[in-house]
């Protein structure tokens, strides 16, 4: 039955009425506080439930002297897995009360330490930054005391908390997946042979170092931005500046990825028979094209629940030591990788 309009917004009190409590009693259940028994939280959701009563959470959160809201800042939310990112932050912050102001930087410098230092154009009560640029330095030298909790694969040294996965070993998992399947000429696109403090290079590396197999330089690209056609540019140097094409292909991005297969497939080369790849980020793409991309996913939903945690404790304590937390990550296995040695090609 549709409720009428007209009727009056259930209140606190006739939840406190139906229950049977006090009107503090209700007020400590809608908040969570941990010293209400079951039994008697069990009964205020059931009253809160029948009458349809529904928190003004712009009063709580006045009442607290907060403004309900965080940021989530991204470099750019045109990228299918910030947005992925972001639905899942809004979800976890929802739960919570929390309003989420997505912010985009562009990739900028200049504007991720903008960010930083909270030039919103509101108040909010935390910070949740992925960043392309910030150094440690950035973060020391922030002003802002807004709550602030970092994503990404950079080294902050501990300087705030900070959320990611543990590059080097998915990346390792990547080109291990590789090898596993015949591979030997193993090229990897997004990345600088000169660049020792990439952790997703490091993992390429370990993985060919473990397998007895050589590290060529020649087969390392670098790119000048996530972007397909970046992918696309580099592999198409590759194959016009190497004697032999690779038999397989890591790429530091699906969207890097994608770029790639698509300049395999334009030399002629067949994905996976010819070259097997393996992308990075699980983008929702990865499972509508042909063939379907095998990737590393990360836990989004892990990521987003424990910045949000990590944002409460702060908030709470007003203080922390910072932290560096890893969550899980998946290899997700399509069909861009899945083939069986061939005669000629050694199992791993």
């Amino acid at each position: 039955m549709t409720a009428d309009p007209k009727a009056p917004r259930p209140r606190l009190t006739d939840v406190a009425e139906i229950a049977g409590v006090s009107m503090k009693t209700v007020s400590n259940v809608i908040n969570g506080y941990v010293h209400v028994t079951e039994a008697t939280r069990q009964r205020v959701q059931a009253a809160i439930d029948e009458v349809g009563y529904r928190p003004n959470l712009s009063a709580r959160n006045l009442a607290r002297g907060r403004a309900g809201v965080i940021a989530l800042v991204v470099p750019r939310l045109e990228m299918p897995y910030f947005a992925s990112l972001a639905g899942r932050v809004i979800e976890k912050a929802e739960a919570r009360g929390w309003f989420v102001l997505i912010h985009e930087t562009g990739g900028e410098l200049a504007a991720e330490r903008a960010a930083l230092e909270g030039h919103f154009p509101q108040r909010i009560d935390g910070l949740i930054v992925s960043a392309q640029h910030l150094t440690p330095d950035d973060v020391r030298a922030r002003a802002d005391g807004t709550p602030l909790v970092l994503l990404g694969e950079q080294d902050y040294r501990h300087v705030a908390d900070h959320v990611a996965i543990d590059n080097v070993a998915a990346s390792r998992a990547a080109v291990e997946h590789l090898i596993a399947q015949g591979c030997r000429r193993i090229a990897m696109v997004g990345a600088r042979p000169e660049a020792p403090d990439d952790p997703r290079a490091e993992g390429y590396r370990q993985a060919l170092t473990a397998a007895g197999l050589p590290i060529d330089g020649t087969l390392m690209r670098p790119i000048h931005g996530n972007l397909g056609e970046e992918g696309e540019r580099a592999t198409q140097r590759l194959l016009a500046e190497i004697p032999q094409p690779p038999d397989g292909l890591f790429a530091v991005t699906d969207w890097v990825a994608l770029g790639a297969i698509r300049a395999l497939q334009l030399a002629g080369l067949r994905v996976p028979e010819d070259v097997a790849v393996v992308g990075f980020d699980d983008i929702p793409y990865a499972r509508a094209v042909t063939p379907s991309l095998t990737t590393i996913a990360p836990d989004r939903s892990a990521i987003a629940e424990l910045a949000l945690r990590m944002l409460e404790a702060q908030s709470a304590s007003g203080e922390t030591v910072p932290m560096d937390e890893n969550v899980p990550f998946e290899l997700v296995v399509r069909e861009s990788s899945a083939r069986r040695a061939s005669p000629g090609r050694p199992s791993a």
